[in-house]
């Protein structure tokens, strides 16, 4: 009993003395990134305060040899860099995609078939056969008068005839008549001209009422299918086709409703499929 009591006493002497040593020892040493020792940013401690422990053989440092020790940073220290396990960036595929090339179908229709670009209308207009004319010359009562262009384009005036208007605008027009009337007939004259009624436009394919309609200044493509009692059930309202005159040469183009007809036009109104 006494052997003991004696032991124990022992032990809570030796106690504080083993708990004082263990409070002296220098920290322990711990395996850091390589990228501590690389970065800029990272001091090393001196040797002399916190000398490396050393190696304990094992069977791993016998085989592969023993691996490099690394310091410990300082306290508060934080990386700036990114971590080795992060996920790379994203880049969305359509940036290094490459682009495909056309296929032969459409390599084959791009050399064969045109493209043509829209018609430009707001561009001067010009005269063709069907258009009324009023053509005022002043103090020549007998020569003011409403003139139609003929199939062949021209106008017939009296004293000088026969006056070409295919393609030309009524400005043109009216320089032409007065460099004829002064060449003998009068002396500086003064020439008008206007266009008083213009020539038809037609309305064909899928309409109630396909046929010839007057022209309206500023119509567009669904004012005259409005004009000709609207889309049939089977009609294909997103386009139609028009038929256009440029320079006298007949063109085709495939028009949305809001675009604006000219006289002579020939609106085509498709049918769809489905």
């Amino acid at each position: 009993m006494r052997v003991c009591r004696f032991l124990l006493l022992l032990l809570l002497l030796l106690l504080p003395v083993v708990l004082a040593a263990c409070a002296r020892r220098p920290p322990p040493y711990y395996a850091a990134s390589p990228h501590y020792a690389a970065s800029p940013s990272y001091y090393p401690v001196p040797q002399t305060q916190y000398p490396v422990s050393p190696q304990r053989p094992d069977l791993d440092a016998m085989v592969y040899g023993a691996p490099a020790p690394y310091r410990r940073p300082p306290p508060g220290y934080r990386p700036a860099y990114r971590p080795a396990y992060a996920p790379p960036a994203y880049y969305p595929r359509t940036a290094y995609r490459p682009v495909p090339p056309p296929s032969y179908t459409v390599r084959t229709a791009t050399k064969y078939v045109p493209v043509h670009e829209l018609p430009d209308h707001n561009g001067p207009y010009t005269l063709d056969s069907g258009d009324k004319l009023r053509i005022v010359v002043f103090g020549q009562d007998t020569l003011s008068n409403t003139y139609t262009v003929d199939a062949a384009g021209q106008i017939a005036m009296p004293l000088i005839g026969a006056v070409p208007a295919r393609d030309t605008t009524t400005a043109a027009l009216s320089a032409a008549i007065k460099s004829r009337l002064a060449q003998g007939y009068i002396r500086e004259p003064s020439v008008a001209v206007e266009v008083e009624t213009y020539r038809p436009f037609f309305v064909l394919g899928e309409v109630t009422y396909p046929g010839q309609y007057p022209y309206v200044p500023h119509m567009t493509v669904e004012n005259a299918v409005a004009i000709a009692g609207g889309f049939t059930p089977r009609a294909t309202k997103s386009k139609v086709t028009i038929t256009r005159k440029i320079q006298g040469v007949p063109q085709r183009f495939a028009l949305p409703l809001r675009y604006k007809v000219r006289p002579g036009d020939v609106v085509t109104v498709g049918e769809r499929w489905f």
